[in-house]
């Protein structure tokens, strides 16, 4: 077994339970499996605890001209379509006990899966720059509000700085500390999230909320299309979080678990963002993504809210960094995860520098990333899905000694390194998909097709991905049948012995 690249991330059992998590990308074995579904839920509200959710929701009254129920109905279709696919595919962690871009070694190869497993982490890296922007805002909005200490570029570079160092600290901790946080995020934000919702309900002008008249289905798709991307991009990390449940743990409560948890957060902060939007128009098209809640509410409500808002912004780019860690770490860098994340927190240090101090404009820009994010995602997930579905079946679903294996003798060598089947979907799923694609600096040549049209360019990198990998041939592991042979004698051994 060739685990040179490898060796520093294997952790002991000990250091793996203790306070701050040690463990890397190996598998967990199964008497470290004490995990429980409910977990999840925190993890899940957290991950969406994002005020550009409010901006999101604005968008789609301003530029998408949709009303009040339309905009509920983008927000419901978002939640349950792509945090779905987030709880269905989390369900191989409890099956292999290891990371997402470890599990995907099994799909495409040892090799291969440097490819895709090279696009997820530039796209993660996107994601937490857009998060740590909007997170120093929200300070910059809070130092405002309390002390009157307006923005400028020393504070900003200060601001940001603070918080991607905070970030890196939390993701650091591991699984149990952020397990901690997020519960306690969500009873806050829960919190004053009634409150704010309770004051709209007060003083906002409903009669000019529901008078609004109707927009067109292709807004209402597009923005469905729009409002999941965020929910797409933690598709690959599902897993991550589910690797410590048991083998028994229920598939359904996973996806039941997870759909909750980001719709409870999801549906109501579109939906008021939408209903400030109508009394305030300019809300999706502020200057910043923060800024307008201390116009829009009071400053005893603003500041309590803002400071809970920086906590779960904080928490959903600390989530990002740890499973950002394990693809760093199935890329080959050799260092613990808790110090594979810094390369992840320096990149969002310049991203959102540059972000903040040189982009003319955060929502053009934040659209556009979402646009490409869930195009890049979104071919991985149909292929991953189809091998997936194949292994329901099988004794061994994930052999956790091969996916450490990174010589030819592995599982998942398949030829030369490559499953050449899944990266043939793979990569002609992202061709077509951007093709499908158009945003401000990108339009491809399908552009103007109907699906170009209604934004579902990601729709159909899915399919086109995951039907490409169900009728190109099976792909065959090295050596499975007779690692399959052997567990099910030792199940029979087992049976016999009871």
């Amino acid at each position: 077994m060739d685990n040179a690249a490898e060796g520093a991330n294997v952790s002991s059992p000990e250091g793996a339970a203790g306070a701050i998590e040690t463990r890397g990308i190996e598998p967990v074995p199964d008497h470290e499996r004490h995990g429980r579904v409910r977990e999840l839920f925190p993890t899940w509200v957290a991950a969406n605890i994002s005020v550009l959710l409010l901006t999101m929701g604005a968008a789609l009254i301003v530029f998408n001209a949709l009303n009040f129920w339309q905009v509920l109905i983008v927000a419901a279709c978002a939640a349950l379509v792509s945090f779905g696919l987030v709880g269905v595919l989390s369900v191989s962690g409890k099956w292999g006990g290891a990371p997402g871009a470890m599990l995907s070694r099994a799909t495409f190869g040892v090799r291969g899966n440097l490819f895709p497993g090279a696009i997820l982490w530039v796209a993660r890296f996107g994601w937490e720059t857009i998060n740590a922007v909007t997170g120093a805002y929200a300070v910059l909005t809070v130092l405002d509000l309390v002390l009157g200490v307006k923005s400028n570029t020393a504070l900003i570079v200060v601001t940001l700085f603070v918080f991607v160092a905070s970030t890196f600290l939390v993701s650091g901790m591991g699984r149990k500390a952020l397990n901690v946080c997020n519960t306690w995020s969500t009873y806050l934000f829960g919190v004053f999230s009634v409150l704010v919702l309770g004051y709209l309900i007060a003083n906002i002008k409903w009669d000019e909320v529901f008078s609004k008249p109707a927009g067109t289905t292709a807004m209402m798709i597009a923005g469905i299309g729009t409002i999941a991307a965020g929910g797409i991009s933690w598709v690959p990390t599902g897993p991550d979080f589910a690797r410590y449940l048991p083998h028994a743990a229920s598939g359904k409560k996973i996806v039941g678990v997870t759909v909750s948890g980001a719709g409870l957060v999801m549906v109501p902060m579109v939906l008021m963002g939408g209903v400030m939007a109508v009394a305030t128009p300019e809300l999706a098209d502020a200057p910043d993504p923060v800024s307008f809640l201390g116009d829009i509410l009071p400053t005893w409500l603003a500041v309590p809210y803002l400071i809970t808002a920086i906590v779960g912004m904080l928490l959903i780019n600390s989530l990002s960094m740890y499973s950002a860690g394990f693809t760093a770490q199935t890329m080959g860098v050799k260092l613990p995860r808790a110090m594979a994340v810094s390369i992840n927190a320096a990149i969002s240090l310049i991203g959102g520098l540059l972000l903040m101090l040189v982009a003319k404009s955060f929502l053009s820009s934040f659209i556009t990333f979402l646009i490409l994010l869930a195009v890049s995602f979104s071919a991985w997930i149909g292929v991953y899905a189809v091998d997936m579905a194949r292994r329901r079946s099988r004794a061994v679903r994930y052999d956790a000694e091969a996916l450490m294996d990174t010589g030819r003798t592995s599982r998942y060598w398949y030829v030369g390194g490559y499953c050449w089947q899944a990266m043939t979907a793979w990569g002609v799923a992202l061709v077509a998909g951007l093709c499908f694609t158009k945003c401000d600096w990108f339009s491809g040549p399908l552009a103007s097709t109907f699906v170009g049209k209604y934004g579902l360019g990601w729709a159909a990198t899915i399919v086109i991905s995951a039907v490409m990998m169900a009728v190109l041939p099976v792909p065959r592991e090295n050596g499975a049948g007779r690692v399959e042979r052997a567990s099910r004698a030792d199940e029979r051994e087992k049976v016999s012995a009871a």
